[in-house]
């Protein structure tokens, strides 16, 4: 695959989680709020939980750190385990008539989201060497979309409240919110995954 190619992919990588990581799960989390479904708002409560290391990885990767590429790699995992892994979520969304609107946007968004996951990880795969080193060949590609969104944050609070965004106050607030996120992560999975197992219980 020839690097044009492989800067494409990213792109559309990059596109398709804009739409069916961020766009159609906020639209079905406040359908499901306007018509009481109360399984897929559950659902879409714990995938936002989870889906939070996505933006975190944007700003690892926006300040140039080389522990973005492995959250890049690791989060679209855990954003789609986490529409998965549900034993009682999935019985009850199963259970919803297939023609509902709101239960055939979400079946769709699942499987929608579950194949980039899997183009995701391919491509990281493909790109294993960024991993390690973030100069190599493909690794630019990673960066560019994480370092416009960067420039435009940049620009919009100097606008607003005249202050300089700099890569090492993005790094900064990235390593906190990683922290606060593997706190939680570290209580579900020691306190409430034994008791409660596959079902979503109060995550």
């Amino acid at each position: 695959m020839t690097e044009p190619q492989f800067q494409i992919l990213v792109w559309l990588s990059y596109r398709v989680a804009a739409t069916f990581a961020f766009g159609l799960p906020l639209f079905l989390f406040i359908w499901s709020k306007i018509s009481n479904s109360s399984s897929i708002d559950r659902l879409l409560s714990i995938y936002w939980k989870v889906s939070s290391l996505y933006a975190i990885n944007i700003l690892f990767l926006s300040s140039e750190s080389q522990l973005g590429q492995l959250i890049s790699l690791i989060s679209p995992i855990l954003m789609v385990s986490s529409i998965w892994f549900w034993v009682d979520l999935n019985e009850e969304i199963e259970e919803m008539y297939i023609y509902n609107p709101i239960s055939l946007t979400t079946r769709i968004w699942r499987w929608t989201l579950s194949f980039w996951g899997i183009l995701n990880t391919l491509l990281h795969l493909f790109s294993w060497r960024c991993l390690s080193a973030m100069n190599g060949n493909y690794c630019d590609s990673w960066r560019e979309i994480p370092y416009n969104s960067f420039i435009t944050t940049k620009v919009i609070i100097k606008f607003i409240l005249d202050g300089n965004w700099t890569t090492g106050l993005a790094a900064f607030f990235a390593y906190l919110a990683l922290i606060l996120y593997l706190i939680g992560l570290l209580q579900w999975l020691i306190i409430q995954f034994p008791k409660n197992g596959r079902f979503a219980g109060k995550f």
